[in-house]
């Protein structure tokens, strides 16, 4: 079952189950999703919607680092369950020292040495971690690697 059928069951069994906060969370995900195949006029595969579904992730972080700040309890909560929610759809996050030998692994069959080199060490990794690791903390730690 793709990835986009699960979350459209997941909604209307979230409505036959009358759980509203779970609903209206889940009709977000769909729009996001509907709204990128739209803008690109294409059927997005499992892929696709991972890297729409890590944007929304990346995004609920943002906020809801915002709102603790700003003390709005209230909209701090509704953005971690939505969080919640977004994660149970991506795949098992990498743990910290199989990302880091991915990471050595990319650079050494590359042959990246410097931090110009980055870029190219990214784009490689890109598919390889899409969903499974901030994509925030693979990039300081590439950095870090190829200015050692």
């Amino acid at each position: 079952m793709s990835l986009k059928t699960r979350i459209l069951d997941d909604v209307k069994n979230a409505m036959r189950a009358r759980e509203r906060e779970q609903l209206a969370a889940l009709r977000l995900l769909t729009a996001a999703i509907k709204q990128k195949e739209v803008d690109e006029r294409i059927e997005l595969d499992d892929g696709q919607v991972l890297a729409v579904l890590d944007k929304m992730v990346k995004q609920r972080r943002e906020s809801l680092e915002q709102f603790e700040k700003a003390g709005r309890d209230d909209l701090a909560e509704k953005e971690r369950f939505e969080l919640d929610l977004i994660q149970t759809y991506l795949p098992e996050q990498l743990a910290e020292d199989e990302l880091a030998a991915l990471i050595l692994s990319t650079i050494t069959e590359l042959g990246a040495c410097s931090i110009r080199d980055m870029g190219q060490v990214m784009n490689a990794l890109r598919s390889q971690v899409q969903g499974r690791a901030d994509m925030k903390a693979v990039s300081q730690a590439v950095k870090q690697q190829l200015s050692n």
